[in-house]
């Protein structure tokens, strides 16, 4: 791997994937440096507690409203120029939180900066399934998921460092610095090249409907080409999302139901936190070697059960021991989402393509928590925690179910199938 160029002659591909990694980091770092923040920044522009969470939410919301519109960016200016432009517009969302002095502008401001979130991510995305053959495409994409978690775990740390010397404003400088040099590594990525055109119809990698190299690829055609799989492993990548982003609410609620204080609830999330980041890689190396299947569905049983065995936890030790399940669980399933998307996604149309499995993705992100919510109301904290981990069960299901049973094209088991 070590050794591979990209079609064309570029430069090794260990270079291209740090070109692309260093930049998400930045990325990364810049977003979780802000993210702790958000709430008290709000407070501070006069917003009430319930304004001050929904402003929290304006991150997702910016991510999911832009989806579609930036895989027609990307497909027009490419992946590259779509992520240097992506980064540059995050960094001016910063300037507009730190100019802020008000509420609405400061709330545009991280609505930016969420809108960036999705443009970024797709173009990282769609590069990688690009220019990463198919034997690694896994390993790239979970180290890419990786890179997200490690960015998210050091960013707070930087952003407080910061706002040793600034304020609460030094989060929003380190956020904009991070921004800027993102985008400054990005100059240096090498564009890629368009699928030159044959004229023959481009199936997608797992035998999708043709979309002709030739026509103008639409949103409808995407649509009318790919529905089959958006209905069915598109119904499981909403329940994951979901599962993950409840995840980060119910650790803490839970935290606070036993009566545990802030210091020692965060120790916990913390824990947790590393442990997810720490099985990354050899998930991905699995996901290669074996299929997506063998960390797909293990991903989903393991934060299912952790989610329902932590009702029973009766202190920090016992939800320690829990919280650290449910991020092993969430760690070995770094990248899944992506690893997924590619190996669905045509070569012609990708962008398009990946713009409605991160739409997807998104919807169950934003509607995780909101189920938890509910269940909460209706009935206690307890019982939506067991929904939740129902939910993850089902998830795991329709993993087993839905995804193909053949080796991805072109990885280690298929050339091992073909050899025999």
């Amino acid at each position: 791997m070590t050794s591979t160029s990209q079609p064309g002659g570029g430069p090794p591909l260990r270079t291209l994937i740090f070109r692309i990694y260093a930049p998400s980091l930045l990325y990364a770092v810049g977003r979780g440096s802000i993210l702790p923040v958000i709430a008290l920044s709000a407070r501070g522009h006069g917003s009430t507690v319930a304004e001050a969470a929904l402003v929290i939410t304006l991150m997702g919301v910016g991510s999911l409203i832009t989806n579609i519109p930036a895989s027609l960016l990307i497909a027009r200016l490419g992946e590259r120029t779509a992520m240097i432009g992506a980064a540059l517009w995050a960094s001016v969302g910063m300037a507009v939180c730190l100019g802020a002095g008000h509420l609405a502008p400061y709330a545009a401001g991280v609505l930016m900066i969420g809108m960036a979130g999705s443009v970024f991510n797709l173009s990282r995305q769609s590069y990688l399934t690009e220019a990463v053959p198919v034997t690694y495409r896994a390993r790239a994409m979970s180290g890419l998921g990786g890179t997200l978690r490690v960015g998210l775990f050091v960013g707070p740390f930087v952003g407080a460092a910061t706002m040793h010397f600034l304020g609460l404003q030094g989060a929003y400088w380190a956020g904009l610095v991070a921004m800027v040099a993102a985008a400054g590594v990005c100059i240096g990525i090498p564009e890629l090249q368009a699928p030159a055109g044959s004229g023959r119809p481009e199936r997608g990698e797992t035998g999708a409907a043709p979309v002709p190299r030739t026509a103008t690829v639409t949103l409808r055609a995407i649509l009318a080409a790919h529905w089959r799989t958006y209905a069915t492993i598109g119904s499981a990548i909403v329940v994951i999302s979901a599962v993950r982003a409840t995840r980060q609410a119910v650790i803490p609620l839970w935290a606070e139901h036993l009566g545990m204080d802030a210091s020692a609830t965060s120790l916990v999330y913390g824990l947790s936190g590393a442990v997810d980041m720490l099985v990354f890689y050899p998930a991905g190396v699995v996901m290669d070697r074996r299929g997506r299947t063998w960390i797909a569905v293990p991903c989903m049983v393991v934060m299912g059960v952790s989610l329902a065995l932590m009702p029973f936890t009766t202190g920090p030790g016992t939800l320690l021991l829990v919280a650290m399940l449910l991020g092993l669980g969430n760690g070995i399933g770094s990248g899944l989402v992506m690893t997924l998307g590619a190996d669905h996604s045509p070569s012609v149309g990708r962008p398009q393509f990946l713009g409605f499995w991160r739409l997807i993705s998104d919807v169950g992100v934003m509607s995780g928590p909101v189920l938890l919510s509910a269940v909460t109301a209706m009935a206690s904290l307890g019982t939506g925690v067991f929904a939740i981990a129902a939910l993850s069960f089902a998830g795991g299901g329709l993993f087993a179910w839905f995804i193909p049973r053949k080796a991805p094209p072109g990885s280690l088991d298929a050339r091992r199938m073909r050899a025999s």
